[in-house]
């Protein structure tokens, strides 16, 4: 079962569940609330988006010969594959690449790229490789960075992504900790007793760390003085009165434990915070919102966006017109995931590049930017225009492509393949709950109904729409109103509560 069976397996299982709570007798009510749980009101279509491909920074390797990186950070952050050469270091995406030059620099910033993108190695990298300085020079054990995350699960999902690079034992091997009020008195006793160098916590624990006078939570703020490095994770969260309450808790963490001589680097990240308009405005914007939350300054070339590259052939586009585009289609309808065809091959294809440059990016002011999410239907339409081809073969031929497109080269046959797909992508599917039922006062067959709760009828609006309920035994339906006179001596029906 690919993705698409499994959304529509998931549409089919969510409609059953919703509309099994209810028997309607009625057979022409039965019939109209059937056509509006089909016309997808509830599921709307499903929306697709490309992962993008980020370009390419230096590697940890390239800091740590410059002199920026202490050299037992090469060991901490080897290379992801693990076919990599020996003696090979990590290497950095180009945001990555300039945050950790922020960092270094000793400049506050924000981070803004896409969800999983590796914005905790933004941070975690700097961070690491100060406090392994720290610890090769004799310096006094304490906490030099605070993590703050919105939640305990990003916290308890970021000790796990720890793990991998800060094993523990070995010679100046950097420790963290969690503290978010999960931890048992005998762990919260070791922390206390040993800082460890990273705390990961919450902004609601940071604030019980910052007002309850027990001896504990006091010693723990304590190990924090001098603290050189500040991060608060998923800046958009904080937003009204809790984002006043988060930008206080900033200025009074910095006042308390932060040295007035070499004040902390404040590090916020964020997937989205600002959508629109140019990259230098859409940059001020974040910037603007995160000083203010952090409590510092940050301006714009302080804010980190994420830098994409194509991956298909990039002398050609769908805006420059794409010859092969029929035949790519049409070779699509017969095709599945398992083709036999190399990345190299499929970067020369001209759905590929079709995809690449209609779906996954977009280029403004010539830099490549995130597509938004697109409607497969809409998709559909966009692709038969450029080809000429049928929308029902489209649709198809899309489907087809996407799934090879995402599968890595092995999987795909290819003699000697590697993991690598050529790219992946995102199925959004949006689902809400099915709504109560509303109808006219009107004989069978020639009532109006509908799920969005209203006034008047959408389709007549000089008719009114009255909640309709069903008898749990045989399903009759019937309608909770009051029958008023009216000062003219007429009748109506008023609306009232079960």
């Amino acid at each position: 079962m690919d993705v698409f069976e499994l959304n529509q397996d998931v549409i089919r299982r969510y409609e059953t569940f919703t509309t099994s709570f209810t028997k309607i007798r009625s057979l022409d009510l039965k019939h109209q609330v059937k056509g509006l749980y089909q016309g997808k009101s509830f599921w709307p279509e499903p929306l697709i988006q490309l992962n993008p491909h980020y370009a390419h920074g230096c590697t940890i390797g390239d800091f740590v010969r410059d002199g920026d990186l202490a050299p037992e950070c090469a060991d901490r952050f080897p290379p992801f594959s693990a076919s990599a050469a020996a003696g090979t270091t990590m290497r950095l995406w180009k945001h990555q690449e300039q945050a950790v030059g922020l960092a270094l620099n000793g400049r506050s910033f924000a981070v803004t790229t896409g969800t999983g993108s590796g914005k905790s190695l933004c941070y975690f990298i700097p961070i690491i490789n100060a406090a392994i300085r720290a610890r090769k020079r004799g310096d006094a054990l304490r906490t030099r960075a605070v993590v703050i995350y919105p939640m305990n699960a990003l916290a308890n999902s970021q000790m796990e992504e720890l793990k991998r690079y800060l094993p523990e034992g070995g010679t100046n091997v950097p420790t963290f900790a969690r503290y978010t009020g999960q931890e048992d008195q005998e762990e919260r006793e070791r922390i206390r007793k040993s800082p460890p160098d990273i705390l990961l916590t919450n902004f609601m624990m940071l604030e019980l760390l910052m007002t309850r006078q027990n001896s504990l939570d006091q010693a723990v703020i304590r190990n924090c003085r001098g603290l050189q490095f500040v991060v608060l994770d998923e800046l958009h969260t904080y937003r009204g009165r809790q984002g006043a309450d988060v930008a206080m808790l900033m200025r009074r963490l910095r006042a308390r434990v932060g040295d007035s001589q070499r004040p902390p680097i404040f590090i916020g990240t964020s997937a989205t915070m600002a959508s629109e308009g140019a990259e230098e405005s859409r940059n001020e914007v974040v910037a603007a919102s995160a000083s203010q939350i952090l409590g510092c300054e940050i301006t714009e070339s302080d804010v980190v966006t994420e830098t994409l590259r194509r991956v298909t052939d990039e002398s050609k586009s769908r805006e420059g017109g794409l010859p092969g585009l029929a035949d790519a289609v049409r070779r699509q309808l017969s095709s599945r995931s398992s083709t036999g065809r190399s990345n190299a091959v499929l970067a020369n294809d001209d759905l590929a590049i079709w995809v690449e440059t209609r779906i996954g990016l977009e280029t403004v002011e010539r830099k490549p930017r995130r597509g938004r999410p697109i409607a497969l239907d809409e998709a559909t339409e966009a692709l038969a225009a450029d080809s000429g081809q049928p929308p029902s073969d489209c649709r198809q031929a899309l489907r087809n492509a996407l799934l090879e497109f995402s599968t890595g080269e092995a999987d795909r046959g290819v003699e000697g393949g590697q993991s690598d797909a050529l790219f992946a992508f995102k199925l959004h599917q949006f689902v809400s709950g099915g709504g109560r039922l509303y109808s006219t006062l009107e004989p069978e067959g020639a009532r109006e109904v509908t799920l969005t709760g209203q006034v008047f009828s959408p389709e007549s609006p000089e008719k009114r729409l009255y909640a309709t309920h069903f008898c749990r035994q045989c399903g009759q339906e019937f309608h909770p109103v009051r029958l008023r006179t009216q000062s003219s001596g007429g009748q109506r029906f008023e609306k009232r509560e079960i």
